[in-house]
């Protein structure tokens, strides 16, 4: 099937960033057109069907906004992401009102870019990793999907997600306010996650327990660890106000439970263990005597051949540098009473002679 895309900016670099960007998709049937102004974008569009236009914010004469809508009259079906340099909160709200697929703040995210695209063409995500059938099975993934959907409207939460150590999707309710952000938004949650199990062996735990709440801004967001292999995300609306976040956060603790439970029926859920180092020294916490003087004494191994190489000669380069200093120094020592001008004497070749007192 063959994919057309219309990437719109004033901006030369602009395009051949994203044109270079999207290159790396390898598609056959993938053709890019490029157009520096909203004008030239409407003439391009009425030549070729375009199912994806990309479009900055901020163009010479029409904006991106009417650009989009223009495009639309001809063509209803086209997908539409925005690329602004703008942060105030009500351009983003119209052109998420205007029906766009996602907005983009520059400098661009790239794989957030390239995620949203495949999703806008109806391509398989390259980002994720394709999830193995067999992790999940079926009837038991719609079990997982049904807590996630009741949980989501008792609390009157706009999305649930349940992830793995991967970042892959595993069950899902829902959706963000603004998707374009999602493969960003996760990944940096999952390195949360894994900070958090580091906390957690560091700490001695014999299980998991910790929760991250983050309010304001497009959601507030509770991101919640149920075992070291999975963790949960709720965003949603004033979910983390002073008058409801208890409430909330005993909710999302209760859906733990039930989540975990769920997993361990399926076999899928891990353990949180220490390390082979972290475990050797947990147990060697609290040394004796003897194992303290063990400590101090240095252990000396025999070097290799290679390293017998080097240090002979480093030895040898040294004790030619030392020679070769014994040598200037005893030039200097000979030589340093002789003057540079031959017809100048030294003051005590000029008192030898007479010609100044002694003691003066």
């Amino acid at each position: 099937m063959e994919h057309n895309i219309l990437l719109v900016d004033d901006q030369r670099d602009i395009l051949r960033l994203l044109h270079s960007t999207l290159d790396t998709l390898n598609l056959d049937k993938l053709k890019i057109f490029e157009s520096p102004s909203g004008e030239e974008a409407l003439l391009a569009s009425s030549r070729h069907k375009i199912d994806l236009l990309v479009t900055d914010y901020m163009l010479p004469g029409m904006s991106g906004v009417e650009l989009m809508h223009k495009v639309r009259a001809r063509n209803p079906e086209v997908n539409v992401i925005f690329i602004t340099g703008m942060t105030q909160r009500k351009m983003r709200e119209e052109m998420l009102s205007a029906g766009a697929l996602a907005i983009f703040d520059k400098p661009i995210p790239l794989a957030d870019f390239l995620d949203v695209v495949e999703r806008g063409l109806g391509l398989v995500q390259t980002i994720f990793p394709s999830e193995k059938k067999d992790e999940i099975a079926p009837d038991r993934h719609t079990r997982l999907s049904d807590l996630l959907a009741n949980f989501r409207q008792d609390i009157k939460a706009e999305a649930v997600f349940l992830l793995n150590e991967r970042g892959l999707v595993q069950a899902r309710t829902g959706k963000l306010h603004d998707a374009s952000m999602e493969v960003s938004l996760i990944s940096t949650l999952m390195s949360i996650h894994g900070a958090s199990l580091k906390v957690a062996r560091h700490n001695h735990q014999e299980t998991l327990d910790s929760y991250h709440v983050f309010s304001g801004g497009d959601h507030d967001l509770l991101f919640i660890p149920v075992t070291p292999l999975f963790a949960l995300l709720v965003a949603g609306n004033e979910l983390a106000t002073e008058a409801r976040i208890l409430e909330t956060v005993s909710a999302l603790l209760a859906l733990r439970t039930q989540v975990e439970k769920s997993l361990k029926s399926m076999g899928v859920t891990g353990e949180l263990r220490l390390p082979a180092n972290d475990a050797k020294s947990a147990s060697s916490s609290a040394p004796g005597p003897d194992s303290v003087q063990q400590a101090e004494q240095p252990v000396e191994a025999p070097p290799s051949p290679e390293m017998e190489a080097l240090l002979m000669k480093s030895f040898v380069a040294k004790k030619r540098t030392g020679k070769t200093d014994e040598f200037w120094d005893q030039a200097a020592q000979k030589l340093g009473t002789v003057p540079v001008n031959p017809d100048v004497i030294s003051l005590e070749e000029a008192r030898k002679l007479g010609i100044i007192p002694d003691g003066n």
